[in-house]
């Protein structure tokens, strides 16, 4: 197995949806704190590790499905590229190093990891294949990462938080089966999940989840108890960037249809990084601003 295989194997490039982990402590103010970033940054490897774990996992169940996939039959074991005993000894050691790691944190990230492990190992090999429920699941598995990010830097997880976060994690899902359920009717049959969906209800899935993420931004902007935390009454000005951002990704779902691996799309797409790294910087101001530039 060759490094490249290696990293392929493990989907390290999806380690970005690990970032989630950083959130309660930067919307707690807390990032710049070096104790809360340094068990931050230990949950996020800790998390990752566990993470490509399951992917591990995944892909060793869904070999023969991907191997009549247009993009996945390249993953390295869908193309041979990796054997089953290699496979399975690296999730081994990714997975044990991953509780290893949790548990010198904290007990409640290593419960955490523990159960989003066997939340998808239920997924790989039946639940996925249930439409709605296979969704719920991926939302599920990034409020994970948001309450071990929280129980990592010990910062409480507020319920605007889980809301969105929830929100957002759904239209990504619905995003990805829409991307699938176009490469399927294109002749490519891969996904039983795919049987209980059809273009006109994920249209409008995320359509409606996308309103309903945009409307509970803009309450958490106005919400009195935000803006006496954060010290602001500004933070309505981050919708630009939440707005535009939403709008881009519907682009890419309904217009350019790319959107069949979100990591693909937001490690690709110029336009999502730029708005992405304005709603942080312009969030990063109202929280740290003061504390760092005295105004």
């Amino acid at each position: 197995m060759t490094l490249r295989q290696f990293i392929r194997l493990i989907r390290m490039e999806h380690w970005v949806k690990n970032l989630f982990l950083f959130i309660p402590a930067f919307f707690a103010a807390r990032l710049s704190e070096w104790p809360v970033l340094q068990h931050a940054v230990g949950g996020f490897f800790a998390f990752s590790l566990v993470a490509s774990s399951v992917y591990v996992l995944n892909d060793l169940v869904d070999a023969p499905q991907d191997r009549n996939h247009p993009h996945k039959k390249r993953r390295p074991i869908a193309a041979g590229a990796v054997s089953k005993r290699e496979a399975v000894a690296v999730m081994t050691v990714l997975f044990v190093a991953g509780l290893i790691l949790a548990a010198l944190l904290n007990p409640v990230v290593l419960v955490i990891c523990i159960v989003y492990a066997g939340i998808n190992v239920l997924y790989s090999f039946s639940l996925k294949h249930i439409a709605i429920v296979d969704i719920s699941l991926i939302a599920t598995g990034f409020l994970m990462r948001v309450f071990a990010g929280g129980a990592a830097a010990g910062v409480e997880v507020s319920h605007w938080l889980i809301v969105m976060t929830f929100l957002l994690a759904l239209i990504l899902g619905l995003a990805k089966r829409r991307g699938e359920y176009v490469i399927a009717t294109g002749g490519h049959t891969f996904r039983r999940a795919l049987e209980g969906y059809n273009l006109p209800f994920l249209d409008v899935s995320i359509t409606v989840c996308s309103t309903v993420a945009i409307v509970a931004y803009l309450m958490y902007c106005f919400s009195p108890e935000v803006t006496e935390r954060i010290g602001s009454d500004k933070i309505y000005f981050t919708t630009f960037f939440v707005i535009m951002g939403i709008l881009r990704y519907l682009q890419l779902a309904l217009v350019f249809q790319r959107t069949e691996s979100p990591t693909r799309a937001l490690l690709r797409d110029r336009f999502l990084q730029i708005v992405l790294l304005g709603w942080i910087a312009s969030f990063a101001w109202l929280l740290y601003g003061k504390r760092w530039f005295g105004f």
